[in-house]
């Protein structure tokens, strides 16, 4: 049995490595991968493996990008901290996923279950598909319109629409305004984009979250990034790296 890990975190990769070699020490780990750039350009080059073990959020965006470059025939057990629809999603579809911090019963039993699934199965690309619409069935319709926030000694209501930005300030998640008005948010970035409509707000990078009414233009920055340049100010330069450029450019379009 051969598997491949894409995994950006090199202790969770190392720990998830661990794992599988102690339930199936037999099974060979033919690659760990940390970004999609990297994943297509695997899959470009090499055979299918058995297996593949998957994160859903990598350093440059969601792996299910990986799946608009190339065509996956092997099964793959999805791993995930946050992405709660895609989880929904994942059980209606019997792809396997493990929740961070994995366990040991937890990957044993999506391990069982691979065993029990063709690796050659010709259903598995539908099954793959499918999933990706039951996501973005399942975030549909179940946008956040406002969010309370505290300002001062109250707590007011900020709407959705009037958010230019949303980022980390040293360890603090933050809102700017259209109007330049800086809010503070109780909620990871991950768990923001699962409540904001992905057609009118784009995961730029690990920090920054940025809406498409918010940006003034775009810059080409070094090694084929781009600059996304807001109509409000902001602490520092947002950038969208190489791999996610072409992403991005169908958002902002509108053609996702």
């Amino acid at each position: 049995m051969k598997a491949l890990v894409i995994e950006d975190e090199v202790v969770a990769a190392q720990a998830l490595q661990a794992l599988i070699k102690e339930i199936e020490p037999d099974l060979e780990i033919l690659a760990i991968l940390q970004s999609i750039d990297e994943s297509v350009e695997w899959f470009g080059l090499n055979s299918m493996p058995d297996l593949v073990f998957m994160d859903i959020h990598l350093a440059d965006g969601s792996s299910f990008s990986i799946f608009e470059s190339v065509t996956i025939t092997c099964p793959v057990i999805f791993t995930t901290a946050y992405d709660e629809y895609a989880l929904k999603a994942f059980e209606v579809n019997s792809i396997d996923y493990l929740l961070k911090p994995i366990h040991k019963k937890e990957l044993e039993r999506a391990i069982l279950k691979y065993k029990n699934f063709s690796a050659k199965s010709s259903g598995n690309s539908m099954l793959i598909q499918e999933l990706l619409k039951n996501i973005k069935e399942n975030s549909a319709g179940n946008y956040r319109s406002y969010f309370l926030v505290p300002e001062k000694d109250r707590l007011i209501p900020l709407a959705t629409e009037d958010i230019a930005c949303i980022y980390i300030d040293t360890k603090m998640v933050k809102a700017i305004t259209h109007s330049g008005k800086s809010y503070y948010l109780d909620q990871t970035l991950d768990e923001l984009m699962q409540q904001l409509n992905a057609s009118v707000f784009f995961r730029a990078n690990r920090q920054y979250i940025v809406a498409r009414s918010a940006v003034k233009d775009l810059s080409i920055w070094f090694g084929s990034k781009l600059s996304v340049n807001l109509k409000v100010p902001v602490p520092e330069r947002i950038l969208v790296s190489k791999a996610r450029v072409g992403e991005f450019k169908r958002w902002f379009m509108g053609t996702v």
